[in-house]
């Protein structure tokens, strides 16, 4: 029910939801997410286990990779702390500042995730375009400068979130739409004039994932370009089979992505527990994925994990 305006000396709590409509198969997902949640943080802590102690994949490519498999921990350990308790345990209330706090953590790791998977392109576009090039460009303290620029972007870009959101007055029964807490989902609850939130948000959205993409796709422009030029078929399938892993890491994060901004967009009419559904899978699928595709790719990543789930000493 809509109730008074909220100052901020009175900061109103939220509560967050499951699955409208799916309410008698709460716990059902709540296995699912636990199995998803697993695999995430397991199979992450795994990738940058193997790639601290395997000697051979101490090079750029894999550093970028630790960063990626960071960045998903850190994302799955960001919308944890409301998911579980709302599928299991039926806790949906959340405080204002727990709220603000969840999504300046969501969005900052969506968009480091956007950030690495431009860098980790770079890397590949280096790596075919200017093979001799390689180690010069990319040394080490130029990933790390890379790694610093891209955490840096993005939290110039969310820092200002919570600010812009705690001046508006807050009236309204305060439900979010999903369980967890998005800017989306929370501009829509203030009774006040949310223009600049709105004209913000857009900027970042447009100046990072929209700026990423378009880097992303025309760095692949100039690889294809580079790889058509190589005289044996061979050397080509060999040049294009070091992007597979990458590739599938772009279209599993934008894929989604772009399916969540479409049926917000298109789809007003669907029931609620598909937009719900679609933004479960943007935040849960690639940090899931991520690690499996790395490590059936990559062969030396294979073998050693091969080695800790057979019960190998080394």
């Amino acid at each position: 029910m809509p109730g008074k305006p909220h100052n901020n000396s009175e900061l109103p709590p939220f509560t967050v939801t499951g699955l409208p409509g799916l309410e008698t198969s709460q716990h059902w997902i709540f296995l699912l997410l636990g199995a998803l949640y697993v695999v995430a943080i397991v199979g992450n802590a795994l990738i940058l286990f193997i790639i601290k102690e395997e000697q051979s994949l101490h090079q750029p490519m894999y550093y970028f990779l630790s960063l990626l498999s960071v960045n998903d921990l850190g994302v799955s350990f960001s919308t944890l702390p409301t998911v579980l308790p709302t599928f299991c345990f039926h806790l949906k209330q959340i405080s204002f500042n727990s709220c603000m706090a969840q999504m300046f953590f969501i969005h900052l790791f969506s968009f480091m995730e956007s950030g690495i998977l431009l860098v980790m392109s770079f890397d590949r576009y280096v790596a075919i375009c200017n093979p001799l090039r390689y180690a010069t460009v990319l040394t080490d303290a130029r990933v790390l400068q890379l790694g610093l620029a891209v955490f840096t972007r993005s939290f110039c870009m969310v820092f200002p979130l919570p600010f812009l959101l705690k001046r508006l007055p807050f009236c309204k029964a305060n439900v979010l739409a999903h369980s967890y807490c998005l800017h989306p989902d929370l501009i829509r609850l203030p009774c006040g004039d949310i223009t600049i939130n709105n004209i913000f948000g857009l900027f970042i959205v447009i100046s990072t994932f929209g700026l990423d993409s378009a880097l992303i796709l025309l760095s692949y422009v100039f690889i294809l370009h580079s790889v058509l030029a190589i005289a044996s078929r061979e050397e080509r399938f060999k040049a294009l089979n070091t992007c597979v892993s990458h590739l599938c890491a772009v279209l599993i994060f934008y894929v989604p992505m772009v399916g969540v901004s479409m049926a917000a967009r298109y789809g007003r009419h669907a029931p609620q527990y598909v937009h719900t559904l679609l933004s479960l899978v943007y935040l849960f699928v690639p940090p899931m994925l991520n690690p499996v595709i790395y490590s059936i790719k990559t062969k030396e990543i294979r073998r050693r994990l091969c080695k800790i789930l057979l019960g190998k000493t080394f």
